[in-house]
């Protein structure tokens, strides 16, 4: 076995296959190989930007000529010609110039291209800078002299934002006479003409308010990412939806609805406000709840929309919906999202629901690595895709359907069948611009429609129209439902002088005959009217505490967060003792509402870069319910006696041991720090201790370790590690090689002298068996050499799915897995006869990267370590200068 066979499975091997005898398909030598295809679909690779020194490119879009338009993330616009299907020729490169421009670069920088209304937009996303002056914002070229180049430039619309959070996408739209821009929350909203989701936006959360530790977004308030629509012009601008984290794209279906595929925040892992990457029904005037650090909304609040669809870990970029594509009638009514991190096209078949949509899921098309960008149908009827971003190696691909040529052009398009409550909405939504006389009596009855999507609607239509026309129908309305619904209006929209009107009419409803969610939707109501208005005082303050508290706990954990929340704001007499007791009992929470479509553990050999992050936290999972309790009652000022501070505080300290996002440590230090405010002053330092505060950087950002590298790092070369090292290792510090060896996660796999884990090979006889350049090798570069033996293999399921794991063992009905590298005894069983194929995974479980942050001194201590297998008193600690360590 080669020296990669052994220490390239670093993340997740030595599980032997001794019993496996199915027949994995072998990893191919060319780049379509690596994709996982639906049954019937073909590939082909069409050219390699990087390769050809154009950049990595992450826009495209179609002209009226047929011809690819592209973009560069950091460089120029690109014009291709592509073969026919099925041809042998090299697709026509031109770099796209703007004629009397005289910049290096005429036009670039895009995160999004169309062309429409004869003209080519251009979405810019970029900080000025000598080498392309020109800034973020919407960009219109035309060709005024009909000589197939553009001439002129207009800037349509400055944008203040720039980076992977910056402006990003425009689409025209379905009627073809108007556009759409789409852009992440790093990027200002500009003044609009029309606000549909009207913009007194707050963070509405009495959740303690922590920004991320890390620093990450800590200037980005709400509204956060936006979609707007303008004219071709861009004369007149309509916010149209916002409370994203980053959507890339949008696309819409036959019947003119919009969709986005939003982010996650993957340094929130493991936190109750981690809200998975999602697919949203964008609808007029629509809130998605992204508000920055630990503020981010349910997505159960009313005053927000749910997803279509969650999807799970990743990188959102592009959107496609598939009417203008050649394929099987299957993919009617579906939306394609591309994941940049896990190398995923999901397909999302879509489903009328009431006013909007569920979707059942397909994993459409997959490879590892595959950072796809961005994609389109082509004027063929193929799909066509870019891989690339942040300048990684970058290519152009085009998927078919082998009987394409028998689908006749339009065959994908859907029949659009309209729902009731899809109407309903719809005529509710025309009342979310400006003021109309009509509004408030055509939307009233349906504040409390049994459909989400028409109440949300309805409320928003009723928002619109000047206070004075429904204050006193909301105080006065006598059905307990749509009274919710009006006084969660009213709270958004009133001032001061409702306050106490508003808090009377919210105590007048009888809380336990309502229906489950209007319950939930009551409280979120006290909620908002708290963090507007204020803190309650005197009659009013006790009367709210009346109401609240006999129904605290209750069987709902989604309602005890929401109780939570409002009786420690209130001070409750009993808000702490009751708090406390859910939080030591362990309340189960099933999260419905952020049920993925893609299981965490799926997706950890996809990438091992991004995965072995999720590895670590199912490992060492975090008690989601009990950390928003603890968070919760770090505001508590009132309510404590010295067992429950005790015990609360004795939270911290385990609390510390799990593992989440990078910011997952740092969020239970700030709340921490919150809660060591409200101890008296002479129990600060046993409160402190108690908490765990010894276990802490000086940061509070990390667990103390027992070494870090000290860098500076690099990106290690295996021919400069080489020259650095192999003549270099005598009188090195053993005990230093050692504590690198965990320090670089080499001992969560792998023992050396019986210490470390046994995932994967003993490394104990390493020196014996090669030199420090196979060893070297195997650590820079993981991928050149995967033995059979510890390669994991990608299951590809008949329903389109696939699943990717270390096959441990087999019977004659199941294949047994295992997915986490940090937990091998988790096992999942995978049904024979759901299985299509097999294919070995090409891409190592070797962490990427691992001796990046050391220095030189410190690579030679780890090499020397790892050469004299763990032992002291092997001769490499005593060599004298001159001799060749490992030779």
């Amino acid at each position: 076995m080669s020296l990669a066979a052994v220490v390239a499975v670093a993340a997740f091997s030595g599980i032997m296959l001794s019993n496996r005898t199915a027949r994995h398909m072998p990893p191919g030598s060319s780049k379509v190989d690596k994709l996982k295809l639906p049954e019937g679909f073909k590939a082909e690779h069409l050219f390699s930007p990087s390769e050809a020194s154009d950049g990595s490119w992450v826009s495209m879009a179609f002209d009226d000529k047929g011809r690819l338009i592209t973009s560069d993330q950091y460089g120029s616009l690109y014009r291709v010609v592509l073969p026919p299907i099925g041809s042998s020729d090299k697709p026509v490169i031109e770099t796209l110039k703007i004629e009397g421009d005289t910049a290096k670069i005429g036009m670039g920088f895009a995160h999004g291209l169309l062309y429409a209304f004869n003209s080519l937009y251009v979405v810019i996303n970029n900080g000025r800078n000598a080498r392309f002056p020109k800034g973020s914002g919407l960009y219109r070229l035309q060709d005024t002299n009909n000589n197939d180049q553009y001439d002129k430039i207009t800037l349509l619309k400055s944008m203040h934002g720039e980076g992977e959070h910056g402006p990003h996408s425009v689409q025209i739209s379905p009627d073809k006479k108007s556009l759409y821009v789409v852009a992440g929350n790093h990027t200002d909203l500009p003044e609009m003409d029309i606000y549909r989701l009207p913009n007194n936006w707050t963070n509405d959360n009495l959740f303690p308010f922590i920004k991320d530790p890390r620093g990450h977004a800590n200037d980005r308030m709400a509204p956060g990412g936006w979609i707007a629509h303008t004219d071709p012009e861009g004369k007149k601008w309509e916010l149209i939806s916002a409370g994203y984290r980053n959507p890339f794209d949008i696309a819409f279906n036959e019947a003119g609805d919009m969709f986005t595929y939003d982010s996650d925040m993957e340094w929130d892992f493991g936190t109750p406000w981690y809200r998975p990457t999602r697919v949203c029904h964008a609808t007029s005037a629509s809130e998605f709840g992204w508000r920055t650090g630990d503020a981010k909304w349910a997505p159960s609040f009313p005053d927000n929309m749910p997803a279509v669809m969650n999807i799970g870990q990743g990188s959102p970029t592009n959107l496609i919906y598939l009417k203008d594509a050649l394929f099987p009638e299957k993919y009617k009514n579906t939306l394609l999202a591309f994941d940049w991190s896990f190398g995923i096209m999901h397909g999302l078949h879509l489903k009328p629901s009431g006013g909007t949509y569920t979707a059942d899921h397909e994993e459409f098309l997959s490879g590892s690595p595959l950072p796809l960008t961005d994609g389109v149908i082509g004027p063929d009827g193929a799909l066509y895709f870019l891989t690339g971003g942040r300048r990684l190696e970058s290519d152009l691909y085009r998927v078919y359907h082998k009987d394409y040529k028998t689908f006749k052009a339009g065959t994908n398009v859907a029949a659009v069948n309209l729902t009731p409550e899809h109407k309903l909405r719809t005529s509710l939504e025309k009342f979310h611009v400006g003021v109309d006389p009509k509004a408030v009596e055509s939307a009233w009855p349906y504040l409390s429609h049994a459909d989400r999507s028409v109440r949300y609607a309805a409320r928003l239509a009723v928002e619109h129209q000047p206070l004075d026309q429904w204050k006193a129908k909301a105080l006065a309305e006598t059905n307990p439902q749509t009274k919710v619904y009006a006084l969660l209006a009213l709270a958004r929209q009133g001032n001061a002088s409702t306050k106490d009107a508003l808090l009377k009419g919210l105590i007048s409803i009888d809380y336990k005959k309502l229906p489950e969610t209007p319950k939930l939707d009551l409280l979120r109501t006290f909620e908002v009217a708290f963090f507007r208005y204020g803190p309650l005082e005197g009659t009013t303050r006790t009367q709210v505490i009346n109401y609240l508290d006999p129904s605290y706990p209750s069987v709902s954990p989604l309602a005890n967060r929401l109780f939570s929340k409002l009786l420690v704001f209130l001070e409750a007499p009993k808000a702490v003792d009751k708090t406390m007791q859910l939080l030591l009992k362990n309340e189960a929470f099933d999260d419905k509402d952020n049920e993925t479509a893609t299981a965490s553990s799926d997706l950890i050999l996809r990438n091992p870069q991004y995965g072995l992050d999720i590895a670590g936290m199912l490992e060492k999972m975090p008690a989601k319910q009990q950390t928003f309790y603890a968070f919760v009652l770090s505001g508590a000022k009132t309510g404590w006696t010295p067992q429950l501070r005790d015990e609360y505080f004795k939270w911290y300290k385990k609390a510390f041991s799990y593992q989440g996002g990078r910011s997952y440590i740092g969020f239970i230090d700030k709340s921490r720090q919150l809660a060591l405010k409200n101890v008296p002053k002479e129990k600060l330092g046993y409160y402190d201790k108690l908490s765990g505060a010894e276990l802490l950087t000086g940061s509070g950002n990390d667990i103390v370790k027992s070494y870090s590298p000290k860098g500076p790092g690099r990106g290690w070369k295996v021919d400069e590690a080489v020259q650095l090292v192999q003549d270099s290792l005598q009188n090195r510090d053993f005990e230093k090689g050692k504590m690198i060896f965990s320090a670089v996660l080499c001992s969560r796999c792998h023992m050396i002298q019986g210490e470390g884990a046994d995932v994967g090979p003993d490394l104990t006889q390493l020196g014996t068996r090669f030199s420090t350049k196979d060893m070297l090798e195997a650590i820079i570069v993981p991928d050149k050499t995967i033995s059979d033996q510890y390669a994991s293999v990608s299951y590809q399921l008949k329903d389109g799915e696939s699943v990717v794991g270390r096959q441990t063992d087999e019977d004659a009905n199941f294949y047994y897995i295992s997915q986490n590298p940090f937990d091998t005894k988790t096992i999942r069983k995978i049904p024979k006869k759901t299985v299509a194929t097999t294919k070995i995974s090409t891409v190592s479980m070797m962490l990427p990267g691992l001796i990046n942050g050391l220095n030189p001194d410190e690579l030679r201590d780890l090499v020397a370590y790892l050469m004299s297998g763990g032992n002291k008193n092997n001769p490499i600690y005593s060599e004298s200068k001159g001799k060749k360590a490992g030779k």
